[in-house]
């Protein structure tokens, strides 16, 4: 038995070799081929992409092409996709030293993910039983990256600790894990979620935590040097922020039913989104002693109404209703990052890099709950027999549920996605701890040079200025300064 102990442990803390010109090229090609190859088997255009529009718009009575789905959805599908590429990657930017593998393994993810993401989605919302073929259109491909949304959020609490092999691994059975709880979610439960608060936030936030806890590094203090932002990399993911609070109205609303409720998730969505960042300012400001804001919290907490309005963006949850829950959710989340990152770091051995438990995890779970809430109180006064209808498709099987029944659906829910992110994530987490994939050593962590050809910096580098570290708050007395000098 001793010698079992022995050797599972010399297998598991072999030294590090971050050398990954075999793998990652072997595990890009080999993956890509597959894409290609399951693609020519399975993927079709729908009638709507497909060169015999022509003869189904003659047969369905269509007056105009403006009636495609492409002219209603390729807006939306435009800001989304931006959110995907530009707003989350650029939110990663932070640390000091790695912002090429921020933006650039954001990037990699989103395109394999978005791949595999058609197919998982399509094997279970879209496969014709009759020809075995998925057709997608553009909706498709915004539900494509709504799924590659929830490993790039699991992807901001590994920022800087694991290699870009690890991080298509993550993908891989993220994108799989995301496909099986929506359809257990939105079919089998027929729970509503139009912005994504139980499937994306809540399932993508539990996912990358319960990773990073079995991840957990006990000598990721060595790396502390760069942990950290400087002045402009925090511009940079302030740039991030914009973007995806300026069109979080979009990703809410882009795959309601066109109408009133496409029309209500978005002015839902900006008034929540805009009371996050009064509070968010208002808690920031009132926990340093001369009232200065901090960057982490204006980065991060102003989301928090966006997500957390994403379940029930398109129910009558009333405008003041939507600003009440960015309010909370702004201090909720700030908070978050005032006193949870620090607790779960060190007394449950859980390090959050990008702290997505207070923008993505914590929101998303309250967002899944007030949903239910806001679906349980419903009534035919408020929505009208047809709206109610409408709103939550009681049609077909569903055509007796009640409003308080939805609301109890709504809940489990919620909780199938969390249940879906820890369990998930635990597994995936043991499976990436195999010494084969080539990821940083503790004291190596948070550098692009590990992953990236970085070209030197025309000044000095040694002194490097850092003002604010996304791990511990400082407390730091009035008489010392915000900025301190650090040797590398």
């Amino acid at each position: 038995m001793g010698n079992c102990a022995d050797c599972l442990t010399n297998f598991f803390c072999h030294s590090k070799n971050t050398n990954v010109r075999v793998s990652l090229p072997a595990v890009c090609f080999v993956w890509q081929i597959a894409m290609i190859i399951l693609f020519g088997v399975f993927i079709r255009y729908d009638e709507e992409s497909d060169a015999h529009w022509v003869e189904f718009r003659r047969e369905n009575n269509i007056t105009s092409d403006i009636e495609n789905d492409f002219y209603f959805r390729y807006p939306s599908f435009q800001d989304v996709h931006v959110m995907i590429f530009v707003g989350f990657g650029f939110l990663m930017t932070f640390l000091k030293r790695y912002s090429f593998g921020g933006v650039g393994f954001n990037f990699l993810i989103a395109a394999f993910g978005l791949q595999w993401a058609l197919l998982m989605q399509g094997w279970f919302h879209a496969l014709n039983p009759e020809t075995g073929k998925i057709t997608i259109g553009v909706e498709s491909l915004i539900n494509a990256d709504f799924c590659c949304a929830g490993s790039l959020i699991a992807y901001g609490a590994l920022l800087g600790k694991v290699s870009p092999v690890q991080l298509l691994v993550v993908t891989l059975f993220g994108v799989t894990l995301f496909a099986v709880e929506e359809y257990i979610i939105l079919d089998l439960l027929h729970c509503r979620d139009a912005g994504g608060s139980m499937v994306i936030h809540a399932f993508g936030g539990y996912y990358g935590l319960a990773i990073s806890w079995v991840l957990y590094r006990p000598n990721l203090h060595q790396s502390k040097r760069l942990n950290g932002s400087v002045y402009h990399s925090d511009v940079f993911a302030m740039i991030g922020t914009l973007f995806l609070w300026m069109f979080w109205p979009s990703f809410n609303s882009a795959i309601t039913d066109h109408g009133d409720g496409q029309h209500r998730a978005a002015i839902n969505t900006y008034l929540a989104l805009a009371s996050s960042v009064l509070t968010t300012v208002a808690i920031s400001s009132m926990s340093q002693k001369r009232g200065k804001l901090d960057m982490v919290h204006i980065q991060n907490a102003t989301l928090a109404g966006g997500v957390a309005m994403g379940t029930a963006a398109e129910f009558m949850i009333t405008p003041y209703g939507s600003l009440i829950v960015g309010f909370c959710t702004g201090i909720i989340s700030t908070f978050g990052y005032l006193f949870v990152t620090p607790f779960l770091e060190k007394h449950l051995k859980l390090q959050d890099t990008c702290g997505v438990h207070n923008l993505h995890a914590v929101p998303g779970m309250l967002g899944g709950f007030i949903g239910a809430i806001v679906a349980a109180a419903a009534d035919e006064t408020v929505y009208s027999r047809e709206g109610l209808i409408n709103t939550f498709d009681f049609e077909g099987e569903f055509a007796n549920r009640s409003v308080g029944t939805q609301g109890g659906f709504q809940a489990a829910g919620t909780c199938v996605a969390i249940a879906f992110g820890l369990v998930g994530g635990a597994i995936v987490g043991f499976i990436l701890r195999f010494p084969i994939w080539g990821d940083p050593a503790d004291d190596n962590c948070y550098d692009d040079e590990v992953y990236w050809e970085v070209p030197e910096d025309e000044e000095a580098i040694p002194p490097v200025l850092e003002y604010n570290n996304h791990m511990i708050h400082k407390h730091q007395d009035i008489s010392e300064s915000n900025f301190s000098v650090e040797q590398s």
